[in-house]
């Protein structure tokens, strides 16, 4: 399998501080990676990394073999990298067939239309109207999820959709995003449930201290051997 996107020795700092230390990573085509890991280990400072938020070495991250390192957040999402980040972050003050409507704006072709976002998720299409401080936290990451997808991504990054819902909306949620796998999106997702992210993914990246410390097949991995490299112990 090809990657879609891959790193290669990705380093990221904070000022002097440094975050990332030579990250490896890499995802095909239609692909649900996982990344686990504690607090602080690095997990939401790669996906920025990834996007543009946070600095990079061109070379140091490939989109289809094209270096895109150090590129803008706009520059990225615009090649098609859509990410859902860790808090929603809808805005307030738009409803929330607005906030979906503005993850359109770079207006890229594909299969992701306001109907298709109200099929995956049915209960969107009810609350439309409504305010993002009236939605349940379930609805908010559906409309989340549903705003990036309307960018028409290729590579889909979900930073903590499951933090603080209950287990059978994330249930849900993971459902939805294993579909839009099938139909051939490329799904990166961060997630602290490590048996969920098992479940859902094909292989599975564990960080410590910002390093990879352990990846391989999602099915393959044990239990003692994530949580060695989870706590480093």
């Amino acid at each position: 399998m090809s990657a879609l996107l891959a790193t290669a020795g990705l380093r990221a700092f904070y000022g002097d501080f440094q975050a990332l230390f030579g990250i490896d990573f890499e995802i095909g085509e239609g692909e649900v990676v996982a990344i686990v890991g504690a607090n602080g280990a690095g997990k939401s400072t790669f996906l920025n990394a990834v996007c543009g938020v946070l600095p990079a070495e061109r070379r140091h991250v490939l989109l289809d073999g094209q270096p895109i390192g150090g590129l803008s957040a706009h520059e990225i999402a615009a090649r098609g990298v859509a990410m859902v980040p860790e808090g929603r972050r809808l805005f307030a003050s738009l409803t929330l067939e607005e906030n979906l409507l503005a993850g359109a704006y770079l207006q890229r072709a594909g299969r992701f239309d306001l109907a298709r976002v109200y099929d995956l998720f049915p209960a969107l299409r009810e609350r439309r109207r409504a305010l993002p401080q009236v939605l349940s936290g379930g609805e908010q990451q559906m409309a989340a999820i549903g705003r990036a997808l309307m960018a028409n991504p290729r590579l889909l990054i979900c930073d903590e959709v499951s933090l603080g819902l209950a287990p059978i909306v994330v249930q849900s949620l993971h459902q939805r995003l294993a579909e839009v796998a099938r139909d051939g999106l490329s799904v990166i997702v961060v997630e602290q449930d490590v048996a969920l992210a098992q479940r859902m993914s094909s292989r599975l990246y564990c960080f410590q201290e910002g390093r990879v410390s352990l990846t391989g097949a999602s099915t393959a991995l044990t239990r003692a051997q994530i949580s060695r490299a989870y706590f480093g112990v």
